[in-house]
């Protein structure tokens, strides 16, 4: 996993893909614990793949890369 170790909090260091999907979003580096809770409180998103997958967040990624 070549370019995620400084991604991730380093309790998830060598942890395959399928594990780091399941980690609650807080595991990313550089979102806190009460960033964390606002996501799921305002989104309903607690996990890394629900962050990956909401279609809000597709749809502005979407959009993003067209606009370059």
């Amino acid at each position: 996993m070549a370019g995620l170790s400084d991604k991730f909090d380093k309790a998830y260091e060598g942890k395959r893909f399928e594990e780091l999907a399941k980690a609650p979003v807080g595991a990313l580096h550089g979102l806190s614990d009460a960033d964390a809770l606002k996501l799921q409180e305002a989104l309903n998103i607690k996990t890394v793949k629900d962050l990956g997958t909401k279609k809000f967040f597709l749809l502005a990624q979407a959009v993003a890369k067209l606009a370059e």
